[in-house]
């Protein structure tokens, strides 16, 4: 049994049920007289809205209820909220406009909700929302963030003047301004990060469920996090008291961070539940998706990186204008500040840096966190500078970062983070090894024999993770704290619950939390069951994002753990007569250490339930909880080498090779890591080659399907080499720091240094496309 244990490669307990259809997901939920939703969503990205008539809709077939925003605003339903507050540098507060779950004034985004139809059938609450009939008085739209801060720019929101949300600093200007002044070389580079579309493999679905004879709310929802759903609908959007409302999130397909909001759509299915008696599901097709779903990415940056004559980083100024969209999603502010400026330092000993942030509203989907939230941002942003500085100052990439890499630690960085540990050379030595960096210059001039480019790029990521602790996130502005729960009963045959706060949406818990319980009391992992996911069933809990469920969940387990142990063990020494001291715990049973005598672990949970034999003063039954806050957050790190071949003739990329060398720490399941790498890169290299969100300059969204947004395939991608050092994080328990964002923050700088190493250029946009490879290509000849 101890093979199931902290470091096993088990094969994940939950797939058997996913892969054989056997999955319960929001779509599948049905509760008797169940109806169903259909939006009316804004085709303008701005307009007034003069006059709604829902008369022909009304007395359309199986139409139970046709809703407008206002009706929602009498009957007390709150706007939506971003819960990050952000303070510009003149110590204004951010400018959040009004976001109604209907629009009932004005819509700022094409798919912007303005009216929901209740129906029998899916097919006849979109007959009658087709006839819903909207007067627009359309409006000038912007959908690209430098020109919203024009003045010529049409204004969004009236709280925030000249579509500024936020004007905002961080680090020393002053020190910055100096270092540059003085320094031998500066690098300086116009840095954009193209906006994407998460894509989840299960789109967002909501059920609103009222209960008029228990008064009684019951929401099932694709949620990452349904305890502060339920938090944040109770206590801002008055949907309904925290008491009486219940929150479920089943198995999720998939979230990426575009899961851990609360969008308009659970709110009106529960609202509309109630006005119109029955239960309300909706299920997004996935054009609403590609338009409604929160979109990540979308900064750009200009960048100065100073050294000294021995090639030292001095300083580091950064400039970004991030765009939010029309709206301020739930976290949206956090993610171009204290998930980007904070990790401006990356893996390198910068001693002065300082960044500007100013986050700006357009006539697009709002834009929130997004795989990595700020980190591969600030990543792509830090290696592309590097990796340009190497050129201009005609050194080798490797060497410039080693010679620049922090080696002491505990390292306190110029922009708030203190890394905890690290290796980053190890990373380093151990990626270039995996790669043959060495015989690169080889498969280049074979490459070029038969007509092709060959390019190598490398990145040397550093990210936060384990979001937390609650007193230094409230302290930057965070609504909540970012602890984590969990409660551990043992029952009276001995099988084992664990019921946690984290989430699972792909992560895997219900193996690796089980495996933490095998190693502990040496039980099966079959015997044990993870419950998440339901406000009703689990304790409070702040979910999962960040990659946090290892560091901060599992920790939280563990500290349960810890307790169940400790009486475990006094019923043990009280049933064998044993000093409390000497009791082990081995395969499944109590043993008095050195000794033959032992009590089976079934054995002594019965006991502690039949309660006949029990020390004195003892309560009867065994379970436990616990509450875990970490003091830092973790700091996962690594390096990436990604090696491309171009066909100059056609502009197509291949990715050759690609070489993930990470240090998470402790690994609970080396296998499930491996799967997270591998499937963090491959969306990392759809950001560099093929995804990007693009809109018209009338707000329209062109990439509203995949037909026209291009996602990665099997065939795009090469069998990935990955590996992991470690050094232990010293600040939970466990030693983990997290995996599960790290592939999509390393990749995309590593692709386009391989890109632009190829061609011989300096910068190339993202997505690289055999179109835009082309064009730099003949760029270079002329």
């Amino acid at each position: 049994m101890g093979i199931e244990g902290v470091g096993a490669r088990v094969a994940r307990k939950e797939d058997k049920r996913f892969i054989t259809g056997a999955g319960r997901y929001v779509d599948d939920m049905v509760v008797p007289g169940m109806k169903h939703a259909a939006f009316v969503r804004s085709p303008h990205a701005h307009a007034e809205i003069k006059k709604i008539d829902v008369k022909k809709a009304q007395a359309m077939p199986g139409v139970i209820g046709v809703l407008t925003g206002k009706e929602l605003k009498a009957d007390g339903i709150g706007n939506l909220i971003c819960g990050w507050m952000i303070h510009s540098k003149d110590g204004s507060p951010m400018k959040m406009g009004a976001w109604s779950p209907l629009a009932f004034d004005r819509v700022r985004y094409v798919g912007d909700a303005v009216v929901v139809v209740v129906a029998d059938t899916k097919g006849q609450a979109r007959d009658a929302a087709e006839a819903v009939d909207i007067t627009y008085e359309e409006l000038k739209a912007v959908v690209d963030a430098p020109k919203a801060l024009e003045r010529s720019a049409p204004q969004i929101h009236p709280e925030a003047d000249g579509n500024l949300i936020f004007d905002w600093e961080l680090g020393d200007s002053a020190a910055t301004n100096a270092a540059i002044k003085a320094a031998a070389h500066i690098t300086r580079m116009k840095i954009v990060n193209n906006r994407l579309v998460p894509n989840a493999m299960e789109p967002r679905a909501a059920l609103g469920h009222y209960d008029k004879a228990e008064d009684h709310y019951t929401c099932w929802t694709t949620s990452q996090n349904p305890h502060l759903a339920r938090l944040v609908m109770s206590a801002f959007y008055n949907v309904a008291p925290e008491n009486k409302l219940r929150v479920i999130a089943p198995d999720v397909g998939g979230g990426f961070g575009s899961k851990i909001y609360i969008y308009p759509e659970e709110i009106i299915c529960l609202w509309a539940s109630r006005k119109t008696g029955v239960p309300v599901k909706w299920v997004a097709d996935r054009t609403e998706s590609f338009l409604t779903d929160a979109h990540g990415r979308d900064h750009v940056s200009t960048v100065e990186m100073a050294f000294d004559k021995d090639n030292r980083i001095t300083g580091l100024k950064v400039d970004t204008i991030a765009n939010l969209g029309a709206y301020m999603s739930l976290f949206s502010s956090c993610v171009p500040t204290y998930l980007y400026a904070t990790l401006l330092s990356g893996q390198y000993d910068i001693p002065a840096i300082h960044a500007n942030v100013r986050a700006v509203y357009t006539n697009t989907a709002p834009v929130d966190a997004y795989r990595g939230a700020g980190r591969p941002e600030a990543t792509y942003l830090l290696e592309r500078t590097m990796e340009t500085a190497a050129r201009e100052l005609g050194v080798s990439p490797a060497e410039l970062r080693r010679k620049n890499f922090i080696t002491s630690f505990p390292h306190q960085t110029p922009v708030i983070m203190n890394y905890d540990a690290g290796d980053y050379a190890a990373s380093l030595d151990a990626a270039m090894t995996a790669a043959d960096y060495a015989g690169f210059a080889q498969r280049k001039a074979d490459a070029a024999n038969r007509g092709k480019l060959r390019g190598i790029g490398m990145s040397c990521y550093i990210e936060a993770c384990g979001l937390a602790p609650s007193a230094a996130v409230g302290s930057l502005g965070a609504g909540v704290g970012l602890w984590e729960s969990a409660e551990v009963r043992v029952n009276a045959a001995g099988t084992i619950e664990v019921l946690t706060g984290s989430h699972s949406h792909g992560q895997g818990h219900e193996t690796t939390f089980a495996q933490l319980v095998n190693q502990r009391f040496g039980v099966p992992i079959d015997s044990v069951s993870i419950v998440h996911g339901d406000t009703d069933k689990v304790q409070m809990g702040m979910g999962t994002y960040g990659s946090r469920s290892g560091a901060v969940g599992m920790s939280a387990v563990v500290k349960a753990l810890d307790k169940v142990e400790a009486k475990a063990k006094k019923i043990a020494a009280h049933l064998l007569e044993a000093d409390e001291g000497d009791i082990v715990i081995e395969n499944g049973a109590l043993k008095v250490a050195g000794t033959d005598k032992q009590v089976p672990w079934f054995q002594m949970a019965l006991a502690a339930y039949t309660a006949h034999n029990l020390p004195g003063g003892m309560e009867p039954g065994l379970k436990e909880t616990s509450f875990y806050d970490p003091s830092n957050f973790t700091f996962p790190a690594g390096c990436y080498v990604c090696e491309v071949e171009i066909d100059p003739e056609t502009g197509v990329t291949e990715v050759v090779q690609f070489v993930a060398a990470d240090d998470f720490g402790n690994i609970i399941n080396p296998m499930i890591v491996e799967g997270q790498v591998h499937g963090g890169v491959a969306q990392g290299i759809g950001q560099a080659l093929l995804e990007g969100t693009r809109y018209d300059a009338s707000g329209q969204l062109l990439t509203a399907s995949y037909m026209d947004y291009a996602m990665p395939r099997a065939d795009d991608l090469p069998s990935f080499k990955v590996s992991t050092s470690n050094t232990p994080c010293p600040g939970n328990p466990l030693g983990i720091k997290g995996c599960g964002e790290a592939g999509a923050i390393g990749s995309p700088p590593a692709v386009i240094n391989a890109i632009t190493d190829a061609i011989g250029i300096t910068d190339i946009a993202m997505p690289a496309s055999p179109s835009t490879v082309w064009a730099a290509i003949r760029a270079t000849k002329h």
